[in-house]
């Protein structure tokens, strides 16, 4: 339902910290129609030019908090909300060349009252400048 909103326009660049660049980052929003709290997200799965990311290579930061995928299993007093944009950092010196890139994007989400995990994925094309 929410999948086009899942990968946000802007935020799609390298990061650079003292001079280098570190890695690359892109917004995303939760495709739940309610926030959660980060132990319910089960499974964030990012694949960049046909390359899946390792899950220890990924930072999620929303609001000012920011984990690993395996911190965030047992995060329960910081909530994702509905419309909130989170970061994702990849730990990637050298970042990702500058021109188009094919982002493959999923989050997986337990929900109060549906009987199985709840899925949000979406592909698309985007630019570094």
């Amino acid at each position: 339902m929410f999948e086009p909103y899942v990968i946000s326009d802007d935020g799609f660049e390298n990061v650079i910290k003292d001079g280098k660049i570190i890695g690359y980052q892109l917004k995303t929003r939760i495709a739940y129609y309610r926030g959660v709290p980060l132990s319910m997200v089960d499974k964030i799965e990012l694949v960049v030019d046909d390359e899946p990311v390792p899950s220890e290579k990924i930072r999620f930061t929303v609001g000012d908090d920011t984990f690993t995928l395996k911190e965030m299993e047992t995060v329960t007093s910081v909530k994702w909300e509905f419309g909130q944009q989170a970061t994702i950092f990849v730990d990637q010196p050298g970042g990702l060349s500058k021109g188009e890139h094919k982002i493959f994007l999923s989050q997986t989400t337990r929900v109060a009252y549906y009987p199985f995990p709840l899925e949000g994925r979406r592909t698309r094309v985007m630019t570094i400048a």
